[in-house]
């Protein structure tokens, strides 16, 4: 791993800057070289009685004024604002202020990079036309590693800056073709020619505005970093690293700063020591925390998603006050703490019932806009849906609102619908006191389930009183050393081995007339045909069941965890290649054993009869209540008749 002594690229430096940033942004003449214009015509003319700023005439040579209207003339500030009503938007000043700070950013790196590396005195030495000959051919290699320094500072600069306002909808430009390297401002015009067409051609509203402004910054970095790849003279940008404190940006060669998407999360994160019992739940969340930062941004594929052992969606069932919440704390905050160290984005959504609305097809709307945040490939995303039962309703049942009723469907699409796409960047976690509510359709798009069962043992409860208790008393432990049972590896093996035989006394009575019948389940024969019993004992049990079970199975034949070094240190795992990430976790890989498909087949059918049982039970209770009512209305009735 390289180490950098981290610059401070000073904000005085970037505030000179700033007028000569303005200038581009309000208005110049360039000819394209490389690039087909997309939009022959200029800006149209505002409307009369539309008012404008004072006109701009920019100190800086080569400038236009705002006000040309020469076919060439590029006019940013315009073409933004023309987006509106006459009147500039919040986003738009956003767009607005982006691109000056951006430009502002890499004008001041530009002149950083040209003091480091000699340039500034050949340019001083070029304008008194006393350049030796021996140094014109430096003098023009350092002028092409300028261009390219400051192209890609700029286009990083602008990602991260924009970062916070870019919604879930795309766009595709293709790649950026002005990108020209004979001398540093030469380059920013070329690039921000080409921006102000894609605006033209593809914004057709403020959503888009940034979406067009994020891909263009994206696309001109991957342009700029291949012709990087061949540039000389760049030694001085790649070997070092600048701090823009007040953006918190830092530039450290031609490497994309990553920047959070969706602003700071609003939550008290919880250590994995703190979730008391929950053994497999725990284990879980610990390990799908650590799959998802094996995307691969390149790529937009994680290897665990293509290697079939990635948790997409999954369920979290138990009663209230077993640790549901707390679960949720645990796992955002290992994300954020892992995408802080990657330099990664990291978005964290959650979907409950104040997202239900009155209004006709609001809710479903709610819903996409939920699921399209949480699945953008470009930032690592976890979406909850706290209390999922109270939030989508059961199809045909009466007592769900219409707006429940959209976000079902919303949800059952998104989760296993024909254009699901799973890249392995972002899951799902459903989370209910009473999942037997949950339609069961819905329900068994859930690949995976969590049962939070909360603490369980003596240990576990001592555990979890001095945890609560804090450290304001001097009560004496006594007998017991704290914590030990929470080592996550022992106590997920015994949770796991006590599935070798079912837990629910449904499943129990299969289990025992299966195994009476035909002996050890020890062939995919036997399995297959303890698969159909359960079927046979209740009809829900059908093939996406089957599909979940084989989805679990492949998890635990990567029974495995990611070793801490791998999240710490990003150069060994998180940083490589997708083929290198790939071959890592192939290493690391066990067989699948029998064993691990019957704890499976258990843990998954327990759950479903777990949950048919409080459901006809839960019916049947309702029905009690019905017919004593009635027969209490019956009674009530004849007694005022007589």
């Amino acid at each position: 791993m390289t180490t950098r002594d981290t610059m401070e690229l000073k904000e005085e430096v970037i505030r000179a800057q700033y007028e000569a940033a303005l200038g581009m942004v309000l208005g110049f003449d360039h000819a394209p070289r490389l690039a087909k214009a997309l939009m022959t015509a200029p800006v149209a003319e505002r409307s009369p009685g539309v008012g404008v700023r004072p006109t701009f005439r920019s100190t800086v040579p080569g400038m236009a004024s705002r006000s040309t209207a020469r076919p060439g003339g590029v006019r940013l500030s315009e073409r933004v604002e023309a987006l509106g009503d006459g009147l500039v938007t919040p986003v738009q000043a956003a767009v607005l202020t982006a691109l000056r700070r951006s430009l502002a950013i890499a004008l001041a790196m530009g002149e950083t990079f040209s003091a480091q590396s000699g340039l500034a005195e050949l340019k001083k030495a070029n304008l008194e036309g006393r350049v030796p000959e021996p140094k014109r051919l430096e003098f023009g290699e350092l002028l092409q590693g300028e261009a390219l320094v400051v192209l890609f500072t700029f286009a990083n600069a602008l990602a991260y800056l924009i970062a916070p306002h870019v919604g879930p909808g795309t766009v595709e430009l293709g790649e950026v073709e002005e990108v020209l390297t004979d001398n540093a401002p030469l380059a920013l015009q070329g690039a921000l020619w080409e921006l102000d067409q894609d605006i033209g051609a593809l914004a057709t509203d403020e959503a888009k505005l940034v979406a067009v402004v994020s891909a263009f910054a994206e696309a001109l970095m991957k342009k700029v970093q291949i012709r990087a790849e061949n540039g000389v003279r760049v030694s001085v940008f790649t070997g070092g690293s600048w701090k823009v404190e007040a953006d918190q940006l830092t530039i450290a060669g031609f490497k994309p700063a990553k920047a959070a998407k969706g602003g700071m999360i609003a939550m008290a994160f919880k250590a994995p020591h703190e979730v008391v019992g929950n053994h497999i739940a725990k284990y879980q969340s610990l390990r799908l925390s650590k799959m998802l930062m094996a995307y691969d941004f390149e790529r937009r594929l994680n290897p665990f998603a293509e290697l079939g052992g990635f948790i997409f969606t999954f369920m979290g069932d138990g009663k209230p006050g077993t640790g549901k919440t707390t679960l949720i704390q645990m796992m955002a905050g290992l994300l954020n703490d892992y995408c802080k160290v990657a330099g990664y984005p990291f978005r964290y959504q959650n979907f409950s019932i104040d997202q239900i609305d009155s209004y006709q097809g609001k809710s479903g709307q709610n819903a996409k806009a939920f699921i399209d945040a949480v699945l953008d490939p470009s930032v690592i995303g976890f979406g909850t849906i706290d209390d999922i039962d109270q939030v989508a309703g059961k199809r045909g049942d009466r007592q769900s609102s219409a707006g429940q009723q959209e976000v079902t469907a919303v949800f059952m699409g998104a989760f296993a619908g024909a254009g699901t796409v799973v890249r392995g960047n972002c899951t799902f976690g459903m989370f209910s006191n009473y999942p037997e509510n949950v339609d069961d359709a819905l329900r068994q798009r859930a690949g995976a389930r969590f049962l939070v069962d909360g603490p369980q043992s003596r240990e576990d409860y001592i555990d979890i009183l001095s945890l609560l208790l804090g450290k304001n008393h001097a009560i004496p432990v006594g007998d017991h050393q704290l914590f030990a049972a929470q080592e996550i590896r022992k106590a997920v093996t015994a949770s796991f081995e006590g599935y070798s035989k079912p837990h629910e006394d449904g499943l129990l009575k299969v289990w025992d007339k299966v195994s009476g019948e035909i002996g050890t389940l020890d062939t995919l024969a036997k399995l297959g045909a303890y698969l159909k019993a359960i079927q046979q004992a209740d009809d829900r049990f059908t093939g996406r069941a089957i599909k979940n079970i084989t989805d679990a199975v492949k998890v635990r034949a990567m029974d495995f965890e990611l070793p801490d070094e791998w999240m710490e240190k990003p150069d060994v795992f998180l940083f490589k290649g997708y083929d290198e990430k790939l071959a890592m976790i192939k290493g690391l890989m066990t067989p699948i054993t029998v064993e691990m498909v019957i704890q499976e087949i258990n843990r998954y059918a327990d759950s479903e009869f777990r949950y048919a049982d409080k459901s006809d039970e839960a019916a049947i209770e309702a029905m009690v209540r019905d017919f004593g009512r009635t027969e209490e209305a019956k009674r009530r009735y004849l007694e005022g008749k007589k």
